[in-house]
């Protein structure tokens, strides 16, 4: 009819074609909002269904779902922040509190309470799916310092889909930590070490990752010193790399230097964190690099769980060497085996671990290097099936749980 028209859906190919002529910025927030909207109903779904249970009545609304586990740690350090006395079980033992939890999220968060009026649970969802954008946008620009921009975009949708995505849009710190890991890993590349200083400060209150960096930096200082006739050090560089390598090392010791000056306890934050791993094998001192011995026997027995640690510690070492993962530079290599170095030597193998290996995100770039269309959707589809498979088994909480995120 005259004056009138109709409106015709967008085809396919349009949709890909305008996808196709955003900025690389534009195509990235895109693509961190429509993971978002995925995982954002698979969170509706489950907290539609949740169970009255220590953090929330049934059914909660969606925010406060996402709020629960760790989340209530982040919020009495919003509100109330750290003990100055450690509480003790009934057999002597340091238990669970705050100072297993590092203050920037929380002091983010509580900073938009007060400026907006905003609920904790609210804001805390505010700020991880802020950061999550921030940080999907630093890893495009991260990849592409040695990947053509298909594979970074890629990687990004990969990053974006990846099983542990929740993480983005949960009251936990990861997200913000990830946009800080990303940007620091970004200017270390790109030889920033002045401007890395600050960043590494705020990422070691933010997760423990200051003396994984450290590690990390102290290598790139031996590789910058190995290969200076290629790659000689500009006037200001030396010093300015010693330098971070000296902060990031004092950073990484100075959260457990913190709860020993307030609460007088010089082991308070090995104590504490080692009170988490206490229902698995009791309490025990810290000894470097046997968590994961440890962890594994308990799972799954003498010779089986030892051989299981080796198998594992050899299968990453090969993945370091292979051509995708050497594609993506020296500096990130050296990131990931600092990294996971750093998980072998602390860290106790539990249902939280699949967290704990939301760092090595760098690998994204390597997974993402084939072309092939029916691998990436696959891929993807995987990606978006093991979310669902990780909020079933981690998030909800289905009685008596064991399985914490």
């Amino acid at each position: 009819m005259s004056g009138s028209q109709t409106t015709v859906p967008l085809a396919p190919v349009a949709v890909v074609d305008r996808f196709a002529a955003l900025p690389w910025w534009g195509a990235v927030l895109a693509i961190y909002v429509a993971s978002r909207l995925v995982t954002t109903a698979m969170m509706v779904v489950l907290a539609a269904n949740q169970d009255q249970n220590a953090w929330t009545g049934a059914s909660p609304r969606y925010v406060d779902f996402a709020s629960m586990w760790d989340g209530r740690w982040y919020n009495i350090v919003a509100v109330s922040g750290y003990p100055s006395l450690l509480p003790v079980t009934a057999d002597g033992h340091t238990g669970e509190n705050a100072w297993a939890f590092m203050p920037v999220y929380p002091l983010v968060v509580r900073a938009l309470m007060v400026l907006t009026g905003a609920e904790w649970a609210a804001a805390a969802v505010t700020v991880s799916v802020l950061a999550g954008a921030g940080a999907a946008l630093v890893t495009y620009r991260l990849l592409r310092t040695h990947l053509d921009a298909n594979t970074a975009l890629f990687g990004v949708v990969l990053f974006c889909a990846a099983p542990l995505a929740p993480m983005f849009q949960v009251a936990y710190a990861e997200s913000l930590h990830l946009l800080l890991l990303s940007t620091a890993l970004l200017l270390l590349v790109r030889r920033r070490y002045g401007v890395l200083v600050p960043v590494i400060v705020v990422m070691g209150f933010t997760r423990p990752s200051a003396l994984a960096f450290a590690l990390l930096l102290g290598l790139h200082l031996i590789v910058r010193i190995a290969t200076r006739t290629r790659e000689p050090f500009r006037r200001g560089e030396a010093p300015a790399l010693i330098a971070a390598v000296t902060v990031s090392g004092v950073v990484g010791l100075a959260w457990p230097a913190v709860a020993w000056f307030v609460t007088g306890d010089i082991a308070a934050y090995t104590d504490t964190e080692l009170a988490w791993r206490s229902a698995y094998i009791g309490y025990q001192h810290l000894v470097p690099f046997t968590p994961w011995f440890q962890g594994f026997e308990w799972w799954f027995g003498r010779p089986v769980g030892w051989a299981a640690v080796v198998v594992l510690v050899v299968a990453f070492a090969m993945a370091l060497v292979s051509r995708p993962v050497a594609a993506l530079g020296i500096d990130i290599r050296l990131w990931l085996a600092s990294y996971a170095l750093y998980l072998l030597a602390v860290f106790f193998p539990q249902s939280s671990t699949f967290r704990l290996l939301v760092p090595l995100f760098p690998l994204v770039g390597a997974i993402a290097a084939p072309r092939s269309r029916l691998y990436r959707v696959a891929v993807v589809v995987a990606a978006i099936a093991l979310q669902w498979v990780w909020l079933l088994i981690a998030w909800r909480v289905d009685g008596y749980d064991w399985t914490p995120p």
